[in-house]
C-alpha cells in the first residue's frame, strides 16, 4: 500500500511517498481503508524526531482518519464491513489502510463528509479529556483557549459555548479572532498586541486555561487564572523549561496539569471515545459543533500540507485526502 515513511527527521522535505506493507489486524481491530487522514502538530514534532510514536505502535506519522471498514477482527462487534467511520489513532494515519482498536472508532456523524470527519477524532478527544474529564470545567466558568483559531481551539470554543461556559481566546490577527467570535469567543485577545493576563484580570480570570506553549506562558497563565483554577498544559510551542512561582500558585490554590492523549494506554483512550461519542457526536449532528476545515491536500502534497500548518496561518484544521471519498 501506499503510505508516507520518516527515513531521516527534519523539514517537510523528508516526507516520503513509498509502498510498505498494508498493517495486519489484532481479534480486537479493524483494518481501515483510509479517505482522508488530519495532519496535527504532533506530526510535525514526530516529523522533527521530537514525539516518537508509543512503543508498539505504528511508525508512521496521522493521529485520526475518516474511512471505511474493510476487514473486521476476530472479537470485533458492533461493526460491519463497509461501515463509514472515523478514528482515534497513535500512529499510522498517513497510509491507504491502518489498523484501528475497535475501541477507538467513532461512525461519522450525520451531516458530515467522510471527508471532513477526519478534522474530528483527534480534537474532539483532546478536547473533552481535557476540558470535561480532567479540568471538570463548569456552565459558569470561564475558558482561556490559547491558540483560539488553530483545530484544538475552534474546537474547544464551541464545546465550552455548549457547556454553557464564557470563552475567551487568544489569537494573532483579526481574522482569527473574528472567527473566534463568531464561534462562541466573547473575549477576544490579540497576543501581539495585548496582555493577555490583563484582559483575563477584567474578567475575574480564567477557571480554566488550555495551553498549547508551555514553558513561555507558564508563569503567565498562573497570573491569569482565577482562584480555584486549573491550568492544562497540551503542548510545549514555547518551549519545555519554566520557573513556577509556587507562592502564587498557592495564592490562587491553582492547579497545573500536563496530559497526552496519544500515549495514553488503549483502554483509557476507549474511555474518551465512548464519552465523545454519547456526549458530543449528538451535539455535531445537530449541527451546534462543527469541524472547522481550513485546507485539503492530497498525499502527494503532504510537505505543504505541513508547511501550511507550520506557518500557522490557518483556521481549523488541515487534511490529507488519501482515498476515494465517493466510490
Amino acid at each position: 500500500m501506499k503510505a508516507i515513511t520518516l527515513p531521516s527527521f527534519g523539514g517537510p522535505e523528508v516526507l516520503t511517498p513509498s509502498d510498505v506493507p498494508a498493517p495486519e489486524i489484532a481479534p480486537d481491530e479493524v483494518l481501515v481503508d483510509v479517505v482522508a487522514a488530519g495532519v496535527n502538530r504532533a506530526d510535525l514534532l514526530q516529523r522533527q524526531g521530537h514525539y516518537p510514536p508509543p512503543p508498539g505502535e505504528s511508525e508512521l506519522p496521522g493521529l485520526e482518519v475518516s474511512g471505511r471498514i474493510a476487514t473486521l477482527g476476530a472479537d470485533v462487534d458492533g461493526w460491519s464491513v463497509g461501515d463509514e467511520v472515523c478514528a482515534l489513532l497513535a500512529g499510522g494515519g498517513y497510509a491507504e489502510q491502518v489498523a484501528v482498536p475497535a475501541g477507538q472508532l467513532l461512525p461519522v456523524p450525520e451531516g458530515v463528509s467522510l471527508v471532513d470527519a477526519a478534522a474530528l477524532p483527534e480534537v474532539v478527544c483532546t478536547v473533552w479529556s481535557n476540558l470535561v474529564m480532567t479540568a471538570r470545567l463548569q456552565p459558569d466558568e470561564t475558558l482561556l483557549v490559547h491558540g483560539g483559531s488553530s483545530g484544538i481551539g475552534t474546537m474547544a470554543i464551541q464545546l465550552a459555548r455548549c457547556l454553557g461556559s464564557e470563552v475567551a481566546v487568544t489569537a494573532g490577527s483579526a481574522d482569527k479572532l473574528e472567527v473566534c467570535r463568531e464561534l462562541g469567543a466573547s473575549v477576544l485577545v490579540d497576543y501581539k498586541e495585548q496582555d493577555f493576563v490583563e484582559e483575563l484580570k477584567a474578567v475575574g480570570g480564567a477557571d480554566v486555561i488550555l495551553d498549547n506553549m508551555g514553558a513561555k506562558y507558564l508563569d503567565r497563565n498562573v497570573s491569569a487564572l482565577a482562584p480555584g483554577g486549573r491550568l492544562v498544559i497540551i503542548g510545549m510551542q514555547g518551549g519545555v523549561k519554566a520557573e513556577l512561582n509556587i507562592g502564587r500558585l498557592l495564592a490562587k490554590r491553582g492547579a497545573v496539569i500536563a496530559t497526552s492523549l496519544r500515549a495514553r494506554p488503549r483502554s483509557e483512550k476507549a474511555a474518551v471515545v465512548d464519552e465523545v461519542r454519547e456526549h458530543v457526536w449528538p451535539l455535531v449532528e445537530s449541527g451546534e459543533i462543527r469541524p472547522i476545515v481550513h485546507a485539503r491536500f492530497p498525499m502527494a502534497e503532504v510537505a505543504a500540507a505541513h508547511e501550511e500548518l507550520d506557518k500557522g496561518t490557518h483556521i481549523g484544521k488541515v487534511l490529507l485526502l488519501v482515498g476515494d471519498a465517493e466510490g
